[in-house]
C-alpha cells in the first residue's frame, strides 16, 4: 500500500512553527506564528493534493485535512 503524501505543521526548536514532510529531518519553510504555518501548508497542500497534518505546540497530532484530495468526504461536502 502507498504511503500517501503529507506535508506537516510543527513546532520548531526555537518556538516558531514550520512545515515539513514525513521522513525529513529538514523543516520546509519557517514562520513566526502557527497560522502562518497553517495557511503556507494548506496551499502547498492544496497545489499537491497532499494530506495537511496540523501538530499542537507538543508535536501531538491536532488535526489533518485532506487538502481537496479526499476519497471519501463528508456527505455535506460532496
Amino acid at each position: 500500500m502507498a504511503q500517501r503524501a503529507e506535508i506537516h505543521v510543527v513546532p520548531t526548536d526555537d518556538g516558531r512553527w514550520g512545515t515539513r514532510y514525513p521522513n525529513h529531518d529538514e523543516i520546509k519553510g519557517f514562520y513566526d506564528t502557527q497560522k502562518e504555518a497553517i495557511d503556507a501548508g494548506r496551499r502547498e497542500a492544496k497545489a499537491n493534493e497532499m494530506e495537511l497534518v496540523i501538530h499542537n505546540e507538543n508535536g501531538q497530532i491536532r488535526k489533518s485535512d485532506s487538502g481537496g484530495n479526499d476519497p471519501f468526504p463528508p456527505r455535506d461536502k460532496a
